[in-house]
C-alpha cells in the first residue's frame, strides 16, 4: 500500500526545514503510512515581531531552524506582524501564500491530504474552504489535519467560515497550550462537518506519543 502523501504547513515564525525538525517524532510514528512533504511560507517575518514563542516544546533553532522565520499572512499590515488574537479589517500576504501552495501542489504533488500547525492550521482551514468553493482547481486534498488551529480574527477572512466544510478533518490541540488556547481551536470545529478531535495534555506542539498513534492511524485509514 503506497503511503499517503501529506503537504505540511508550518506555524508562524517557522519554515519548512524547522517544522520538519520539530515533527520528527510524528514522521517516525506514521512512517509506514504517510509521507510528509514540507514547504515554506513566502512571507519573511521581521525580527522582533514575535507573536508568542512557538518553541514551547523546548526545541530551539536546530539545523535549518527558525533563523529564517516565515509567515502565511500578517494581521498588522503596517508592522508586518501577526497575532492570532488581533482583530483586523484586512490582512497582508494571504494571496501570495495561496499562490505558493498552488505552486507546491503543481511541483511536489499530488497530495492526499494537508496538515497545518498553528497559523498554518488556520491557513489550512482557508485552503479547504477555497477548494470546496471550487476557487482552486489545483487542490484535491481528501483530508485535513489541523494542529493548534484557530479561526482568523481578520474580518476579510470571515467568508471562509460561512459554510461548514465537507472535507474530513482531524483537529489536534493541547489542553495546556498558552499560544493558541484550546478554546480557540474548539471555535474552528463548527466550520467542519466531519471533524474528529484529538486532545493531548501538553502545550503548543504537534503531539506524537505512542498514545496518539491509534487516533492518527484510524483517521488516516479511511483514505488508504
Amino acid at each position: 500500500m503506497a503511503p499517503l502523501r501529506v503537504l505540511c504547513v508550518h506555524g508562524y515564525r517557522q519554515n519548512g526545514g524547522s517544522f520538519r525538525e520539530k515533527t520528527g517524532a510524528l514522521r517516525k510514528l506514521l512512517k509506514k503510512h504517510v509521507e510528509l512533504v514540507y514547504m515554506s511560507a513566502p512571507l519573511d517575518v521581521r525580527a522582533g515581531t514575535e507573536e508568542a514563542p512557538e518553541k514551547e516544546d523546548g526545541s530551539g533553532p536546530g539545523p535549518g531552524g527558525d533563523e529564517d522565520p516565515k509567515g502565511w499572512w500578517f494581521s498588522d499590515v503596517q508592522a508586518r506582524s501577526f497575532s492570532a488574537q488581533q482583530q483586523c479589517e484586512e490582512s497582508l500576504g494571504l494571496d501570495e501564500s495561496v499562490a505558493a501552495v498552488r505552486g507546491a501542489v503543481k511541483v511536489q504533488g499530488p497530495f492526499d491530504g494537508i496538515l497545518g500547525f498553528s497559523q498554518g492550521a488556520a491557513f489550512v482551514a482557508m485552503l479547504c474552504s477555497l477548494q470546496e468553493q471550487k476557487q482552486e482547481p489545483e487542490f484535491s486534498f481528501r483530508f485535513a489535519i489541523l494542529v493548534a488551529g484557530f479561526r482568523s480574527a481578520c474580518r476579510k477572512h470571515q467568508t471562509f467560515y460561512d459554510t461548514p466544510l465537507l472535507i474530513p478533518s482531524l483537529h489536534v490541540f493541547g489542553l495546556e497550550d498558552r499560544v493558541i488556547p484550546d478554546n480557540m481551536s474548539r471555535e474552528l470545529l463548527p466550520s467542519f462537518q466531519d471533524a474528529q478531535v484529538l486532545t493531548h495534555p501538553g502545550g503548543h506542539f504537534v503531539p506524537a506519543a505512542s498514545a496518539h498513534r491509534q487516533t492518527y492511524q484510524d483517521f488516516l485509514k479511511r483514505f488508504q
